[in-house]
């Protein structure tokens, strides 16, 4: 029982450390930021830092791993509950469950927009263990429902695969000119809904009547 215990407080240590870290990654970028910094924003004993994650490199990836670990599960949750349905059914799911992760991790977001843009280590890094993955997979319901919202033909779906990133996330990284600009909070859970349905109506077109009355979960 108590050596339970002791895994259970480990898990929670390690889960509240990676937290802390894509804030502070995101924040400072991975140059910027410090071992130290994040176990003191985390309240744990800068040597936990080491023990449990070796270095600040393998911080970053273990940082990595848990957020799109995250999502991953999410996603296939989703398309576990519309396991049967048709591709376009599921796609929807999918936008969805996106919108609704970057939302929640609106720090996931920047940290992405801050590695993907430059060649590097980490950018190759990200690519090949989880951007890839999933492109692919969302390449394969993409051309399964064939082209959504009309798409023009001879249009990769790569350029839907960006649009989702981008648009999905853009209004929850510019928060704060968001709230300038209309008044609106995007966190707001009632605006987070209205943008799922905007980003679907994007890119796939008209939504049925009856798939707005879904709650977000």
């Amino acid at each position: 029982m108590a050596e339970a215990v002791l895994t259970e407080r480990g898990t929670d240590t390690r889960g509240r450390i990676l937290e802390v870290a894509l804030d502070v990654f995101t924040e400072r970028g991975f140059e910027g930021a410090s071992a130290r910094q994040i176990a003191t924003r985390a309240g744990v004993n800068h040597g936990l830092i080491a023990y449990y994650f070796g270095n600040k490199k393998k911080l970053w990836q273990a940082t990595v791993d848990h957020a799109f670990g995250d999502m991953q599960a999410r996603l296939e949750a989703r398309l576990a509950d519309d396991a049967g349905a048709d591709a376009r059914t599921r796609l929807t799911g999918v936008i969805r469950e996106h919108v609704r992760y970057v939302a929640r991790r609106p720090g996931f977001v920047r940290l992405m927009y801050e590695e993907g843009k430059r060649r590097g280590e980490r950018m190759r890094w990200i690519v090949d263990r989880h951007v890839q993955p999933l492109y692919e997979a969302l390449n394969r319901l993409i051309l399964e429902i064939g082209r959504p919202s009309d798409l023009p033909s001879g249009i990769a779906p790569v350029h839907l695969f960006y649009a989702l990133a981008g648009a999905s996330g853009l209004i929850f990284h510019q928060a704060e000119e968001c709230r300038r600009v209309s008044g609106i909070d995007p966190f707001d859970p009632d605006e987070i809904e209205k943008h799922v349905r905007v980003i679907e109506w994007l890119l796939l077109g008209a939504v049925e009547e009856g798939s707005r009355e879904e709650t977000a979960r």
